[in-house]
């Protein structure tokens, strides 16, 4: 019994095998179809994931998404940044910031602000930065501020309620922005000079919009006396990119994948068309039309499995190419999602085999083997 089990075994995997070998042009086009439809959806999963988490990290190198200032333009309180620090943990940056409107010695008025260096390096990467000041004195000129006071990168004097103190051009900041026409200052120098503690606090927090709505509720209750509000274009912004982005990746997939299943029912239904003596001897022998049925489908779900094994190579390639060329930095190939490519391509392919199992219920053994 075991001898005749394993025969029978042997002559099936014998006819599942022969025909793709013998026409192998028509499996070749199944095969490549089921190829770039899972090689598609490898990519997607993989970057499914990863795009949000890089999507976000791309929008934190462009500024704060939150700004905690004080009420009625008031200082902030001495432990603000600490407490703001405390609150966020790992999951983002705070900056702050003082300003004052200084004089030149010519009477020329300028913004000077005062903050911490090292976090602003941080906090707005995306600005361009001819040298970071790491002297006392030296100050961070924006473009115009620089050309108008400094044009030569002369030291000079600013003037504050009478207080006055010399700085020394440090690096240039281009932004094309607000911040072109300031000078900034490290928060010890301002502070000594101006004796003005910061009245803002500019806050880059990654995280899902949700998540982002949530942090600003944290802090507005961890510090009442400030006005905790969100940058609503960098907010609205991100969620706005973020959907369009999962939005697109899911429709691409999708139509690829419909294309390649229109691909392979074709390529099924000549396949048919073109073994309808094939088949019509098996029925004549003996073979019922559950096995003929059988056999066909076990042939599509065959190539939907090398499909898959293949495509599933070729998306962890294309996830990684895109991670590299978009974002600079590494796809993690998720290979866990492996069964999942499996089962779909696999299901792609046995749908995709329906229409042409269905004409094969339609075959006559008697007709086809008559040449009518």
């Amino acid at each position: 019994m075991t001898r005749v089990v394993a025969n029978r075994r042997q002559m099936f995997l014998r006819m599942l095998s022969q025909p793709l070998l013998v026409r192998r042009g028509r499996a070749l086009t199944a095969l490549v179809a089921v190829v770039v439809a899972a090689s598609v959806a490898t990519a997607t999963l993989n970057l499914y994931t990863d795009v949000q988490a890089k999507l976000r990290r791309e929008f934190r190198s462009y500024g704060a998404n939150i700004v905690i200032t004080g009420k009625d333009g008031s200082s902030l309180p001495a432990d603000a940044l600490a407490r703001v620090d405390a609150t966020l943990g790992s999951r983002g940056i705070a900056t702050p910031f003082a300003f004052v409107v200084a004089r030149t010695a010519a009477g020329a008025p300028v913004v000077v602000a005062g903050t911490d260096l090292d976090r602003v390096r941080k906090l707005d990467s995306w600005w361009s930065v001819t040298a970071w000041p790491a002297a006392p004195g030296a100050a961070l000129m924006g473009k115009r501020a620089y050309q108008s006071l400094s044009p030569k990168g002369e030291p000079l004097n600013l003037t504050f309620q009478g207080h006055t103190l010399r700085v020394t051009p440090g690096g240039i900041l281009s932004t094309g922005a607000k911040e072109d026409s300031r000078v900034y200052l490290s928060l010890a120098d301002f502070t000594r000079w101006t004796g003005i503690a910061p009245s803002t606090i500019e806050v880059a927090v990654a995280g899902s919009p949700a998540e982002i709505r949530a942090m600003i509720g944290t802090l507005a209750s961890a510090m009442p006396e400030a006005d905790v509000q969100p940058v609503r274009q960098m907010v609205e912004a991100e969620a706005h990119v973020l959907d369009k982005t999962r939005a697109t990746l899911l429709a691409s997939t999708a139509i690829i994948i419909l294309t390649a299943a229109l691909c392979m029912l074709a390529t099924l239904t000549a396949s048919v068309f073109d073994r309808r003596k094939d088949f019509a001897v098996m029925r004549a022998l003996g073979a019922s039309q559950r096995t003929v049925s059988a056999l066909f489908a076990a042939e599509a779900a065959g190539i939907g499995l090398v499909g898959a094994v293949l495509g599933f190579a070729v998306g962890l390639g294309i996830a990684a190419w895109i991670g590299r060329a978009n974002f600079h930095a590494a796809i993690s190939p998720r290979f866990e999602i492996l069964p999942e490519v499996v089962i779909g391509s696999m299901l792609v392919a046995l749908l995709a085999a329906l229409m042409p199992i269905s004409l094969l219920r339609k075959v006559q053994p008697a007709t086809i083997l008559r040449g009518e």
